[in-house]
């Protein structure tokens, strides 16, 4: 198993954790989402979290496929420059990219979709590329 996910990283989107920016970028959306609307359950959850990232890092790195395109850079361009499309035209979207650029990320919708779905994005980019 490839090393997918950066446990720095994870780490770094737990400062904003309270938002669930670490747990959608490991993979789990669905506490993401909870945490996105109780700010870290209330902060406890997000406290709890700091001792919970070294596990979801390793369940991330089983679970997702290495390759080419990088689970990191691309969060990091999502998280950061998301409206801008970067992390889109990162994995070779162009097209999405470019309505990103315009639309303002279609409005903020498509980064919310695209948190739900980035992980799964890439390990089909990459799976194609080594599969």
């Amino acid at each position: 198993m490839g090393n997918t996910h950066s446990m720095a990283v994870g780490y770094l989107l737990w400062i904003f954790g309270f938002m669930g920016a670490h747990r959608f970028y490991f993979g789990k959306p669905i506490s993401g989402t909870i945490y996105f609307f109780t700010l870290g359950l209330f902060l406890i959850g997000w406290i709890i979290d700091l001792f919970l990232i070294p596990g979801m890092d390793a369940q991330a790195d089983k679970r997702w496929t290495p390759g080419n395109c990088s689970y990191t850079a691309a969060w990091v361009l999502l998280t950061f420059l998301g409206v801008f499309g970067l992390h889109r035209f990162y994995m070779g979207k162009w097209l999405t990219g470019i309505i990103y650029l315009l639309t303002g990320g279609v409005f903020l919708l498509g980064i919310i979709y695209d948190y739900w779905t980035l992980n799964s994005q890439l390990n089909d980019r990459n799976s194609k590329l080594f599969g």
